[in-house]
């Protein structure tokens, strides 16, 4: 019998564009990665979801913090702004789904400019509660009240 030594590796990347309200992209991180699942993350998401417990959770909602990448033991993302939008999920392959969000100028995610850094994947849109599960740190960019966020994050398995 031949032995496999390979291990399953979870790997995140991320995406984040800063745009004007006409769609002029004034940011742009690049791809970045990998991310930090949490411990919670793995536990809550993913083992707990593979065993039907009625405690797993799915990600949801993404939030954009300034306290760069979370720690294996974090709950939540340093710095979080006080607004969380909905993901909307594309399976681009059988080992990667990518979450999607925008944080709009409309809906106030900052209350004046700020240098934004991370972004981290929740369970809900309550800014105060939930579990992150995974979450990304990128060079710092400079979001205006006026300007819009869009994200791309993606969970590989490889």
């Amino acid at each position: 019998m031949k032995q496999i030594n390979e291990g399953l590796k979870i790997e995140g990347f991320s995406r984040v564009r800063i745009t004007e309200d006409d769609g002029k992209i004034v940011g742009d991180s690049g791809w970045v990665g990998p991310n930090q699942v949490t411990n919670l993350g793995f536990q809550h998401y993913l083992c707990e979801l593979l065993a039907s417990s009625a405690g797993s959770l799915q990600v949801t909602h993404m939030a954009i913090g300034t306290g760069g990448v979370p720690g294996a033991a974090d709950t939540g993302l340093a710095g979080e702004q006080d607004f969380r939008p909905a993901v909307s999920l594309v399976l681009d392959t059988s080992k990667t789904i990518r979450f999607l969000a925008t944080f709009a100028y409309g809906d106030s995610f900052v209350p004046s400019t700020k240098d934004i850094d991370c972004i981290g994947l929740f369970n809900t849109s309550e800014v105060t509660v939930g579990q992150i599960f995974a979450g990304n740190e990128y060079a710092s960019s400079s979001c205006a009240t006026n300007q819009n966020v869009n994200v791309s994050y993606e969970i590989r398995f490889t």
